[in-house]
């Protein structure tokens, strides 16, 4: 059994958890108000932090409940995709270059090790066709139409 499957169901004011997410109701320490934090199960930062309603009596914040919970859920779960989309469209690149006769997709492949960052740069017939060459480059290499170019006009000799 998983830590989530062993995980309690809790549905309180201030306080709802399912087997993935906790959301928390918390003072906003910059106002007057409240605020909801959601965290999924494992993670020590909430993925959203955002203001909470307060109850009619004006001082305590309004009660969680079963729909409040599962549009938080849906809302932190779209966060940590966007999160997701973002890094990965970060950490992998491509662009189609024409050089002379040929046609050639370059893409550059972030590793972000802790230890030792690097990429790999590599070439391939476009369209998802055949790697037709791979050097492994700084993690910070900036992959443009000119460096792509010249690299493959270099004969994929590993750029400087």
């Amino acid at each position: 059994m998983s830590a989530a499957e062993d995980r309690p169901i809790i549905q309180e004011a201030r306080l709802w958890q399912d087997e993935r997410w906790t959301a928390t109701v918390i003072k906003n320490e910059d106002d007057e108000g409240w605020a909801v934090a959601m965290t999924l199960v494992g993670e020590a930062e909430p993925a959203l932090v955002g203001p909470w309603t307060m109850g009619r009596d004006k001082k305590n914040p309004k009660p969680l409940d079963v729909n409040a919970f599962n549009t938080l859920v849906k809302t932190a779960s779209e966060v940590l995709r966007r999160h997701e989309q973002q890094l990965h469209a970060q950490l992998h690149q491509s662009l189609v270059v024409n050089v002379g006769d040929a046609t050639i997709e370059v893409r550059l492949d972030i590793v972000p090790d802790e230890d030792d960052p690097y990429a790999l740069l590599s070439a391939h017939e476009p369209g998802g066709g055949d790697q037709l060459a791979e050097v492994k480059v700084r993690p910070n290499f900036k992959l443009s139409r000119a460096s792509a170019t010249a690299w493959v006009e270099n004969e994929f000799q590993r750029p400087g």
